[in-house]
């Protein structure tokens, strides 16, 4: 498949899990794709070696750093902002600084760099974030303040389909349900607690979200934008 060659795209949050099937699936799409990492650096390493890719460090909550690498770029056409945050626990417990965290890497990080990113492209832009279910579901005690951040990115993403429309450029939230990675494995201690709520149960695979992303960035999606779109097996159904 090559309907992304000449396109030049950047995923931010890249190295593993979902951001490195994004990183492939662009990249086979015939995409010259960029992408960051923050911590893990060998396996960004292996990624960029299998896929041509680019890799450069760089903290997603770091908005200097982020906007440097948006800067560095020749051009840009596809942004694909996929760096996130996890904290989970009871809210009269949970540190104050992990919250903030997750604000400062979930919100924060999205919304300047999605502006940083829309500056950048000529017409015809495209702007992905990842979201999540847990925006519109959060079904389980411990997740308030996660889920109020994927809320928040909900809002940004209808907000900047608006604001840069104009431009022809579109905004879009991929929301997955739970899915295979290192953070949330499809055998791991949550995992029957979570199909129980899923119409198919199982977690999906990276590729599968992925593909939507790969949909969203293509010439397919021109008039898609300002949308949540939820994958998910159900879960929030």
């Amino acid at each position: 498949m090559t309907h992304l060659t000449g396109k030049t795209a950047l995923v931010l949050g890249g190295s593993r899990g979902i951001g490195a099937a994004i990183v492939e699936r662009l990249s086979a799409d015939g995409a010259a794709t960029t992408f960051t990492y923050a911590s893990s650096g060998d396996a960004a390493a292996v990624l960029a070696r299998a896929t041509g890719a680019t890799a450069i460090k760089a903290d997603s909550a770091d908005r200097g750093a982020v906007a440097q690498v948006i800067a560095d770029l020749p051009r840009l056409d596809i942004l694909v902002i996929c760096a996130g945050a996890l904290a989970l626990g009871d809210p009269l417990e949970i540190e104050p600084a992990a919250v903030d965290h997750l604000i400062d890497v979930n919100i924060r990080g999205p919304y300047h760099a999605a502006i940083d990113g829309a500056r950048a492209m000529a017409g015809g832009g495209r702007i992905i974030v990842i979201g999540s279910v847990n925006g519109d579901r959060m079904p389980f005690p411990g997740g308030a303040a996660y889920a109020m951040t994927k809320s928040a990115v909900q809002g940004m993403v209808r907000g900047l389909a608006r604001d840069f429309g104009a431009k022809g450029i579109t905004v879009n939230a991929v929301q997955p349900g739970p899915v295979d990675t290192d953070m949330n494995p499809g055998d791991g201690p949550m995992a029957e607690m979570m199909h129980s709520f899923m119409a198919i149960k199982r977690h999906a695979r990276p590729a599968e979200i992925a593909g939507m992303v790969a949909y969203l960035a293509s010439d397919e999606a021109a008039i898609v934008t300002g949308a949540m779109h939820t994958i998910d097996g159900g879960f929030g159904a």
